[in-house]
């Protein structure tokens, strides 16, 4: 990874890095690398939205989001259960064998599941026969931000993250009903006993709180990729950036793919892209 890809990953981690706790935002704040990102101006959408008088706006700021190319994942589901398994360890993820209690961060189902919009009429057995990667989509007009009464979820405005602080979080399950992606999981139970191979370096939820993707603020901050992207790295099957600069890989891969995005018609503008 070279230094300027390596000094961004820092840059953005350390704000997208308030989504893990209070403590951890006291002990940022006072680093070289908020200081620069702190002025960074609200992100914008990353298509530039539009406005009156066919007037456009110029994306400002930083935005992070993800390309999934599923093309690169067809009839590959160990790959994707590497990028689960990843996700789920560096993030002390607990694992309930029971379905209606599980608790996931990124996981994965069927097309018409995720793309329920488009239409299932005759599709190619490509689609029927794969299932495809799900997580928080990061979105620039989340509606789980509007809906929880504590601020316990919140958008980064620097990076575009949608965090959580746990510590405010009063388990109402809000921004669960918000969500229209099913993004977000209740713990009904004691986590850390299910926790198969704990991470020091990530704190562990309680019971009663709802917890999701956060974009791996936390090895961003170190200027590491998110695990998920690691995890398939050796045929580069998601793609993470800054999608308002438009000489990031991300927008390189927007702008020479035809790409997808769930729910589109919701109007809450996802961060996240597939290549199917």
């Amino acid at each position: 990874m070279d230094k300027q890809r390596r000094k961004f990953l820092k840059v953005a981690g350390v704000t997208a890095l308030a989504g893990i706790s209070a403590p951890a935002v006291v002990k940022l704040t006072a680093s070289d690398a908020v200081a620069s990102s702190g002025h960074a101006a609200p992100a914008a959408d990353a298509h530039g939205a539009a406005k009156g008088h066919g007037e456009v706006n110029t994306p400002k700021g930083v935005r992070l989001g993800l390309v999934i190319d599923m093309r690169k994942l067809y009839g590959n589901p160990e790959l994707m259960d590497k990028a689960i398994e990843a996700c789920h360890k560096v993030h002390n993820v607990p694992h309930f064998d029971n379905k209606k209690d599980e608790v996931k961060w990124i996981w994965k189902m069927p097309f018409v599941n995720v793309f329920p919009e488009h239409s299932d009429y005759h599709s190619s057995n490509t689609a029927k026969e794969n299932d495809f990667l799900l997580l928080c989509n990061h979105c620039d007009a989340p509606p789980c931000v509007r809906v929880c009464p504590t601020k316990a979820t919140f958008k980064i405005e620097a990076t575009g993250v949608i965090a959580m602080d746990y510590h405010r979080c009063i388990g109402c399950r809000f921004c669960m009903m918000g969500c229209p992606y099913g993004a977000r999981s209740f713990n009904w139970f004691e986590p850390r006993p299910h926790i198969k191979e704990y991470n020091a370096e990530f704190p562990t939820r309680m019971r009663g709180v709802v917890e999701k993707c956060n974009f791996c603020g936390e090895r961003l901050a170190k200027g590491l990729e998110p695990a998920c992207v690691e995890a398939v790295k050796e045929v580069g099957a998601i793609t993470f950036g800054d999608l308002n600069d438009p000489e990031s890989e991300i927008s390189k891969v927007l702008t020479e793919n035809h790409t997808i995005q769930r729910k589109p018609s919701l109007g809450t503008k996802p961060s996240v892209f597939y290549i199917v």
